[in-house]
């Protein structure tokens, strides 16, 4: 089915033709999948269906020009390109259509995701990464608009940094950085911000980018005069227009049903992006939407009688059909039959992936029943559970679904009684959950050797006459070894470059090491966290710097969206382990305080979270992660830079372990439990309470996310019997967090002797200035009065009431 040929060859006219003739049978098999998808939704087979008809000719195109080794990165319309490069099959298609889990059968997402959403697979099943410039890319697909923008930044800019950094082992990677990476859009989707963040950042970059704007001149029901200026997204874009003294995009426009000028301007596009590194912007017009915006609705409440007609007449597949009978490509009759056996083959690929998908279901529904029948004879409520069987029996097209459902229902007529069968039925429920659940859940995280808890640590080691530095030349220190130890690692952020980062961290290092791997960027976190992803997936080691955490919010969605659920969404066939460099805690003032931890947690759940204490510790963090294959935030405490730390003679080699506390004072009366600059105000309050015979043990929490994996918080826990949670956030944010992995999942209500306490900060924003910080997050006083109140309680002649 693939078409790549690039009819600038010295093609003769028959080979002309024959191409010619092989993109229509793929447009028209493309465009029978839609139709069919359609149905299938409509008649209960499948949940949801967004399809890509209407944009088929300017797909075609679009994949002559995409050579192997370069990267798409799209949207839920792109079925067409798929088809023409090979990396989907109308099987597939259906697959993915049926939510089918097994990953051979459906290679997209394993059913993780709803049809539309394209990958090619870029790992080994180790985890180790294939040559992917031998084989056509294309990065996961998100639903989000506009959110596949910032991605596809990075995958640009990737090209840009093999062809002129040296040193970089290009093996697998990289052609001497000639690789493009395109990117399509609908129309109404160039209204996002991220959008026009993208657009701006790869102007200034300079990078290998074609953006494909599919233009049907609405956005689901709401046409472009609401959507955009000038109802012309290429017209207001015409300010990033290179010219001779400028830099900037190259834009073309190009009717959508123009087949033989779409390939013209692809081959133009990919041309000027390989050879030059120059954006080009493709706006391609005319485009229909044959079936409406998806499966939820019909087009026909919104267009207009004229429109309907006008897409009628000007439906791409329609007008390259009538293209090729008046150029004497082929006959009526010829491409009729294409046709025809298109519809044929697209049936049977439809009824194969059917029952492709249903063939174990219905196993495991035939091996049940028996099973089933048995337990109902031996059951006091048999009457009961044989209307159930029966039920089950009757369900022509079973989910796993109405299968478990109804055998856990089966089960609570058997509670109280013991035979041999209901025990059968009870492990049959179990080894249900146990085969099924990894099919839904598993590779949130990397399962290879390269996953990041399995890094060992390496404490910092010093000499006897080790200096006391501020911590900011340890961090500065550690990144200068990385960036000469690893010639794939780069940096890149506001302030990050010229002037060192905004606390000195990076101080001398653009000078020595470039400005490409040590890059100062505009004023974008969406963007600059996209162009961390891009280049991650593209076997680089990026360090995307946002300043402070609090700015992290303008790329949450990115982070929460894309980062996140690479690895998932792909059951682990891609992998962008980017490590986000931030700062907080502690600063005073609303916008500067740095503790949104309960929404990262909530959100980011696929992303390390690691809060280190001090620098050395996030020294740590980062040789950790540059060995390891999953993305992670490291949050260095923004008050820690001037503190004075003893300077490890093993920076680069130190590693600071993921996932594993730290007691850094053993105490008998109480476990506290902190991270970040919260826990130092916990030390120095410690020998407060000594005073008063409070003994406590400090425990640093290290990483949140993953959290404690050795369950070290409940051991210390059985010692004392009590503990509390001290952090900066919100009520109900971090320190809830904390509180439910170390009741729920570590069972520590066993050993508590009293209730658990949580010490947050209040519920809004820090205020400004001293006064705002002390009466807006724990404060020394706070804290000793908290702890003091539950050794209160529990001695109150030992310890009279404070006030």
């Amino acid at each position: 089915m693939q078409t790549v040929t690039n009819l600038k060859d010295n093609l003769s006219f028959e080979d002309f033709k024959a191409e010619v003739i092989n993109d229509y049978r793929i447009a028209v098999i493309s465009r029978e999948c839609s139709l069919l998808g359609r149905r299938e939704v409509l008649t209960g087979k499948a949940k949801f269906g967004i399809f890509g008809d209407g944009k088929e000719v300017p797909q075609l195109a679009m994949a002559k020009a995409f050579l192997k080794g370069d990267w798409r990165s799209g949207y839920y319309r792109d079925q067409t390109f798929m088809l023409a490069i090979g990396a989907l099959t109308p099987e597939q298609f259906f697959a993915g259509l049926y939510a089918n889990t097994n990953l051979e059968l459906e290679p997209m997402s394993a059913g993780r995701q709803m049809g539309g959403h394209f990958v090619t697979h870029s790992l080994n099943d180790n985890g180790s990464w294939k040559d992917l410039t031998a084989q056509y890319n294309s990065s996961a697909d998100i639903s989000p608009t506009a959110a596949q923008m910032p991605r596809l930044l990075g995958l640009a800019q990737a090209s840009k940094i093999f062809r002129n950094v040296k040193g970089i082992n290009k093996t697998n990677f990289s052609k001497k950085g000639n690789e493009v990476a395109w990117g399509t859009i609908g129309n109404a989707s160039t209204s996002e911000g991220l959008f026009f963040e993208t657009i701006n950042a790869a102007g200034v970059l300079q990078v290998p980018m074609v953006i494909s704007i599919w233009d049907d001149e609405y956005g689901i029901s709401v046409h472009a005069k609401h959507q955009t200026t000038k109802e012309d997204i290429s017209e207001i874009l015409k300010g990033f227009q290179r010219d001779k003294d400028h830099k900037g995009f190259e834009i073309l426009r190009v009717k959508g049903w123009d087949y033989a000028n779409l390939v013209e301007t692809y081959q133009e596009a990919s041309a000027i992006a390989r050879e030059e590194h120059v954006p080009v912007i493709i706006h391609v017009l005319d485009l229909t939407q044959p079936q409406g915006h998806s499966t939820s609705g019909s087009h026909e409440r919104y267009k207009s009688a004229e429109r309907l007609e006008w897409e009628a007449n000007h439906d791409c597949n329609k007008k390259m059909r009538e293209w090729i009978i008046e150029s004497n490509i082929a006959t009526n009759e010829v491409l009729t039959e294409i046709e025809r056996a298109a519809k044929r083959d697209i049936r049977q690929a439809k009824k194969n992936a059917w029952n492709t998908f249903m063939r174990p279901i219905k196993k495991e529904q035939q091996d049940i029943i028996p099973l089933l029948k048995k337990v109902a004879k031996q059951s006091v409520n048999g009457v009961f559970i044989n209307k159930i069987v029966d039920h089950i029996i009757k369900i022509d097209e079973p989910t796993r679904k109405d299968l478990l459902s109804n055998t856990r229902k089966i089960l609570r007529y058997t509670i109280g009684e013991t035979f041999e069968d209901k025990i059968k039925l009870h492990d049959w429920v179990n080894n249900m959950f146990a085969i099924n659940q990894p099919k839904f859940s598993s590779h949130l995280y990397s399962e290879t050797q390269r996953s990041n808890i399995r890094i060992q640590e390496i404490k910092p080691t010093y000499n006897d006459d080790a200096e006391q530095v501020d911590g900011r030349i340890i961090i500065r220190d550690n990144f200068d070894t990385i960036f000469n130890t690893y010639p794939e690692a780069l940096i890149f952020g506001e302030d990050t470059g010229n002037i060192g980062d905004v606390n000195q961290g990076l101080e001398g290092l653009q000078e020595k090491y470039g400005e490409l791997r040590v890059a100062d960027t505009g004023i974008r976190e969406a963007s600059i966290v996209g162009q961390g992803i891009g280049m991650a997936l593209r076997g680089l080691r990026p360090i995307a710097e946002i300043q402070y955490l609090d700015y992290i919010l303008y790329a949450i969605q990115i982070i929460s969206d894309d980062l996140a659920t690479t690895h998932y969404r792909t059951k682990g066939k891609q992998k962008a382990p980017l490590i986000i460099r931030t700062r907080g805690h502690r600063l005073e003032g609303i916008w500067h305080s740095g503790s949104q931890m309960g929404g990262i947690l909530n959100l980011a759940k696929g992303v390390n979270l690691l809060v280190p204490r001090n620098m050395t510790k996030a020294a740590g963090f980062y040789n950790t992660l540059l060995l390891g294959d999953d993305p992670a935030i490291v949050v260095e405490c923004l008050n820690g830079y001037r503190l004075k730390e003893k300077m490890p003679n093993n920076l680069g080699a130190l590693k600071t372990p993921i996932g594993v506390v730290e007691t850094i004072k053993e105490g008998s009366d109480i476990t506290v439990v902190s991270y970040g600059s919260t826990l130092r105000i916990v030390e120095e309050t410690a020998k407060e309470l000594s005073a008063v015979g409070v003994n406590i043990e400090i425990i640093d929490v290290q990483s949140l996310i993953p959290f404690d994996l050795n369950h070290d918080i409940v051991k210390s826990i059985s010692k004392t019997n009590r503990v509390m949670i001290i952090d900066e956030d919100v009520p109900g944010g971090a320190s809830a967090y904390i509180l439910d992995k170390i009741l729920n999942q570590q069972n520590a209500f066993e050993y508590l002797d009293s209730a658990p306490k949580t010490l947050t900060a209040k519920s809004h924003r820090p205020a400004y200035g001293n006064d705002g910080d002390y009466f807006s997050k724990p404060s020394a006083e706070d804290i000793f009065e908290a702890i003091y109140d539950v050794m209160h309680e529990l001695n109150p002649s030992n310890y009279p009431k404070l006030r």
